[in-house]
């Protein structure tokens, strides 16, 4: 097994800064590195220190991070997490969900995969390149992949996912449940995930680890860009963690306006029938929600004349307790009340 060795690294660079700060009263701290390696665990963290890199390293310099997070599902800055995450299923298991800063779609994360992010110039950016230095690290740990027409790196009859995270030994059955939702009637305005099946590289190789997986896309980006620094390794007690800028990101991260508030517009039709006492016929009664960035706009409720509906309109998805409704619910209204709470809850 190829082992990475962090203690060297970080004796070899004891005596270098992690960043500079401009002089003057508008000082701004800068990287100066082209390869970060983090050791923190830490998914508020590592995405509030890749977000700084990103939009405070110099523009025209290719930039590599490479970090692990303790488990967690990260959704895409344009996605719905009711529709995306199954929240139930991660509140179950202790298992949060962020929101990352960029696009794109769903991921699981735990210490079994390893998530890199390369950064180029707008101009010069290649998605296929850069989708090109990892499959030439997979490839150098011995295992024969490809890149189809999406930049997803295949092997064998499976894949490992690579949308900036590569699966290497992680949990399958856990990513399995957080990510399976089923709520096909919700219509949403933001960014879908793409559903494939995925696979661990560690099934095709048992040389494969996080540190030989690390040690051969750094040795890729090296050969790529031409780069000849050593990797910076940091961590989120390094003095990093205290930037201004790192440290909001990751207040912000976990907030409900950044993680639910930013939630695109979407639309949720659901049904459901009920019967009413000796009624022998069941009662169908159709719900339609409205909302946008996490707060309702309208509910319409067929077949149940009732204030409900409105009574919905400015609140919170999924975050509504009995004694903001301002109506009273009883009989009939509470049945449907309690299935609208249900189906709309976001953790409970």
């Amino acid at each position: 097994m190829i082992s990475f060795s962090f203690r060297h690294v970080v004796r070899v660079l004891s005596a270098r800064r992690l960043y500079t700060t401009a002089s003057g009263a508008s000082s701004v701290i800068t990287p100066t590195h082209s390869i970060y390696l983090s050791t923190s665990t830490n998914p508020y963290f590592n995405l509030s220190f890749e977000d700084w890199l990103f939009r405070h390293a110099p523009q025209k310099e290719p930039l590599l991070l490479l970090y692990r997070d303790a488990p967690c599902v990260v959704i895409g800055r344009n996605q719905n997490p009711w529709k995306e995450v199954n929240l139930r299923a991660a509140r179950a298991q202790g298992i949060p969900w962020v929101r990352r800063r960029s696009g794109g779609g769903t991921v699981y994360h735990d210490l079994g995969n390893t998530n890199f992010s390369i950064h180029v110039p707008r101009t010069t950016f290649d998605r296929g390149a850069t989708a090109q230095v990892v499959l030439r690290a997979v490839r150098a740990l011995g295992i024969d992949a490809d890149v189809n027409e999406r930049n997803d790196i295949c092997v064998g009859a499976g894949r490992a996912y690579h949308h900036g995270t590569m699966l290497i030994t992680t949990r399958l059955e856990t990513l399995g449940d957080l990510l399976r939702v089923g709520k096909d009637t919700m219509i949403t305005k933001g960014v879908a995930s793409v559903r494939s099946p995925v696979c661990n590289l560690a099934q095709f190789s048992e040389k494969v680890s996080h540190d030989a997986f690390v040690n051969a896309v750094v040795d890729s980006f090296k050969a790529e860009y031409g780069v000849h620094d050593e990797p910076c390794i940091i961590n989120d007690t390094d003095d990093l963690a205290r930037i201004g800028y790192i440290q909001r990101g990751m207040a912000e991260l976990p907030s409900w306006d950044w993680a639910f508030g930013q939630t695109p517009e979407f639309e949720y039709t659901i049904k459901k029938s009920f019967v009413w006492g000796d009624v022998v016929s069941p009662f169908l009664s159709t719900a339609h929600i409205h909302a946008r960035h996490g707060t309702i706009l309208s509910c319409t409720l067929q077949g149940l004349d009732s204030e409900l509906g409105k009574a919905l309109e400015g609140k919170r998805y999924g975050f509504i307790a009995d004694e903001e409704l301002g109506v009273d619910v009883s009989g009939r209204e509470e049945v449907v009340w309690a299935w609208l709470k249900e189906e709309m809850s976001s953790y409970e």
